[in-house]
């Protein structure tokens, strides 16, 4: 039994860590009903409890880390003193101890002893300094260099240090260079929690970054900018309402670092992909005041966020990442995981010597056949819920999160307990439903009440409206109707199946056409190429799989003054209706839309479609916008409340083609141009690019809506469908076609037909009887 001792006497860090000796077997400490709780948590008698896993350890070492110099570097081993306990365990595999007279902000870390045997998938290496993979705060940075990696390290390049994966341990002291983990106290009570809980129906997603959000808003105070505060700015607020937004998704903002490579290249990683710490905010979005006071006060300004948000009736989801950390491949960095409990936390190949089996691309996945790592996912999860008032989450690459065994599983214990857990059960729970390893496509096979990103309305929509006239135009076959319908109606194909069936709902997929990674809507229609240059990998990143169409000529205009110039005035005003018709397809389709921050006013990334490293100008949004920047916001804001007004158009069931029991009306009808029903044989039609698509109103008094869409690259006269008896004539209520959405004079009054110009999309209502 490993005995508890009190604080040793301070040492300097970069004296040899002193190893116990390495024993096949420690003697469990007495058995408990109870295991202490994960993490460390203030006492009411002044001390701390603190408990970590590390269930292959034969000791562990509680470190309280104080700044005795603090005019000295923070990477200055000097700077720091350390006081070590040693902690009882194991415990079911979890070390734990009491320490007295420890308050909020004392920096603290874990030294891990035990076996360093690579090929057994055992990296046990107590030089190096480890954090709390439950720790709320974090205090300092990461140096990147051969001290912060677990086995010896070369320079592979200027900056990039990796080691050998098979290799002796490395003994240089880490603690200098790593973040360190910061005890936070009680936190007072939060403000009363008033989820604004907007039905899936009504939901409208806003994609944000909290840093590019407002960081070129002028109307924000300085300070506030690219912040936490910034992101609940009555601007940012006014903005949101005024379009229609009712769900703000954040990408992640849990404490997260650079990749190796990136860092020895001099860059960030602005997206936040790569988690350090599942419990901590990040606090270089907090405000400088915040980062000052420290930990707790970051937390405090991300639960103001929320709460100021729900003020407005405005839900807050958050991009989390629990499929992989950033600790990289096994030849990186050595911070926490991988130095607690390798075998456990991370999905090896099972072979011999041991590798790491990747399904995320990044590295490293969190293996979820084991309970413990469902457990640090559910524990942040419901504290995030619970302590900051977040109302939802998109999970990355969630088909990691599922896996078993043999491959994805919906029945997985994971996502069982996201369908039951009492207080994660009724939040909004969005998958992105693939990640890179087998049978990774997954659209469609996850469980209610989950609802998952549809990359087959992205493709879809982009196919019709770009890559199929972009094929047209060069004489070959244009197709994508029938794959176009499918999508509008709900792709009941894909989250139709179901024990019983249907019982999700369009509701479940959540419809885009862009997102944070990939082109902005305005690059869609003015790049066929991407344009990585910028992130320093000779433009191999990002998908080549664009299906964009630059309309004739490669990128934007260089000033506005050019789109009135040949040969910019043929292609300029044909790009612009493009961006329109794939708003009207996303923002009308059933489903629920997922808008990309900025895309609204015509935001471009200069044709980079991963821009994950670009903290600049690329990224953020540039709120001074020009004539066709204006025409577009009101073009999505007039989208958005002609979805609001018309319950048609939000759709909380999968159409049955027919009439619903005790109603008398078909719930979807399609209808050719000429007017008459679409038959079997008139989808199967070659070429096929003209549509009409009623949905009726649900209630008594609700407008119909139709939408006819031509994606032909010609004008063409149709004629549409009768209304209903005891329904009003037919009304023109936005064209694609108009750059604003303003009626004109003689476009107004009861139609029987309409004449659609090239690649354009109408919508006409039939108000209902009272």
């Amino acid at each position: 039994m490993v005995q508890s001792r009190q604080a040793e006497p301070q040492r300097v860090p970069g004296e040899p860590a002193p190893r116990p000796v390495v024993r096949p077997l420690i003697r469990p400490t007495a058995r408990r009903s109870h295991v202490p709780p994960l993490g460390v948590y203030v006492t009411p008698d002044g001390g701390i409890d603190a408990a970590v896993l590390a269930s292959h350890a034969t000791a562990v070492d509680l470190c309280l880390i104080d700044v005795t110099d603090p005019a000295l570097d923070e990477h200055d081993p000097n700077r720091y003193t350390e006081r070590r306990v040693e902690m009882v365990g194991p415990v079911y595999g979890v070390w734990h101890t009491h320490v007295p007279n420890v308050e909020p902000g004392q920096r603290y870390g874990f030294r891990v002893y035990g076996p360093w045997e690579p090929e057994a998938g055992l990296r046990h290496n107590p030089a190096k300094l480890l954090i709390d993979p439950y720790a709320r705060g974090f205090a300092g940075r990461l140096r990147y260099g051969p001290e912060v990696v677990g086995s010896v390290a070369t320079e592979r390049e200027p900056g990039w240090w990796l080691g050998d994966p098979h290799g002796p341990a490395d003994d240089a002291d880490s603690l200098a260079y790593v973040p360190h983990s910061v005890v936070v106290g009680p936190l007072p009570p939060p403000p009363p929690l008033t989820r604004p809980r907007v039905p899936w129906a009504d939901t409208v997603i806003y994609e944000a970054h909290v840093r590019g959000l407002t960081m070129l808003r002028e109307d924000i105070p300085a300070e506030l900018r690219g912040t936490y505060a910034g992101a609940a700015h009555p601007a940012v607020v006014e903005h949101l309402l005024s379009l229609g937004v009712t769900t703000l998704e954040l990408l992640p903002i849990h404490k997260s670092l650079a990749e190796s490579r990136l860092a020895a290249n001099g860059l960030p990683n602005y997206w936040g992909y790569n988690t350090l710490g599942f419990f901590a905010p990040n606090a270089a979005y907090a405000t400088r005041a915040a980062q000052d006071q420290g930990a707790e006060a970051v937390l405090d300004e991300v639960r103001g966020m929320v709460h100021l948000l729900h003020e407005a009736g405005i839900e807050v989801l958050l991009d989390v990442v629990y499929n992989h950390t950033c600790e990289g491949g096994d030849d990186d960095l050595h911070l926490a995981w991988r130095g607690l409990d390798n075998p456990l936390y991370y999905l090896h190949d099972g072979a011999s010597p041991a590798a790491l089996a990747d399904v995320t691309g990044t590295g490293n996945s969190l293996d979820f056949r084991r309970p413990r790592v469902i457990q640090l996912a559910l524990d942040s999860l419901r504290y995030w819920a619970e302590t900051v008032g977040v109302d939802g989450y998109r999970f990355d690459l969630a088909v990691t999160l599922g896996r078993g065994n043999v491959g994805f599983d919906p029945d997985h214990p994971f996502l069982v307990a996201l369908q039951t857990d009492p207080v994660l059960s009724g939040l909004k729970l969005v998958a992105e439903p693939w990640d890179v390893g087998p049978g990774g496509w997954q659209t469609g096979s996850f469980p209610p009440p989950m609802a998952e990103w549809n990359d087959r309305f992205r493709d879809a929509a982009r196919g019709f409206w770009l890559n199929a006239p972009k094929q047209g135009a060069r004489g070959q076959e244009m197709r994508g109707l029938r794959e176009l319908a499918t999508r509008l109606a709900g792709s009941a194909d894909l989250f139709g199946p179901s024990d019983p069936p249907l019982v999700r709902g369009p509701v479940a997929s959540v419809n885009y056409v862009t997102a944070h990674d990939g082109f902005t809507l305005a690059d869609l229609v003015a790049y066929d190429h991407k344009h990585n240059e910028a992130n320093l990998e000779d433009n191999r990143d990002g998908s080549d799989n664009n299906l964009s169409w630059n309309h004739g000529l490669e990128g934007h205009t260089s000033s506005g003054d050019d789109a009135t110039t040949e040969p910019w005035q043929a292609i300029v005003p044909p790009r612009r209706r493009s961006q329109r018709n794939l708003l009207g397809t996303l923002l009308l389709a059933a489903g629920t839309p997922m808008l990309t921050a900025g895309d609204e006013f015509g935001r471009t990334q200069g044709g980079n479609n991963n821009a994950y490293m670009q903290d600049n100008a690329t990224s953020w949004l540039r709120w001074a916008i020009d004539d066709a920047g204006t025409d577009l916001l009101e073009t999505t804001r007039y989208l958005l409340r002609l979805r609001r007004e018309n319950p048609a158009l939000r759709a909380d069931s999968f159409y049955l083609g027919s009439p619903r029991p005790h109603e008398l009306d078909t719930d979807l009808l399609w209808f050719a141009e000429t007017g008459a029903p679409m038959e079997p044989e008139t989808w199967n039609e070659p070429g096929r690019r003209v549509l009409q698509m009623l949905r009726p109103g649900p209630a008594t008094g609700d407008a119909d809506v139709l939408l006819v869409v031509n994606g032909g690259l010609g004008d063409i006269e149709v004629t549409l469908p009768p209304t209903r008896p005891g329904s009003a004539p037919w009304e023109l209520v936005w064209d694609s076609a108009w750059d604003a959405p303003v009626v004109p004079d003689d476009e107004t009054g009861p139609r029987t037909s309409v004449t659609l110009d090239a690649l354009s999309l109408h919508v006409l209502l039939s108000p209902g009887t009272p």
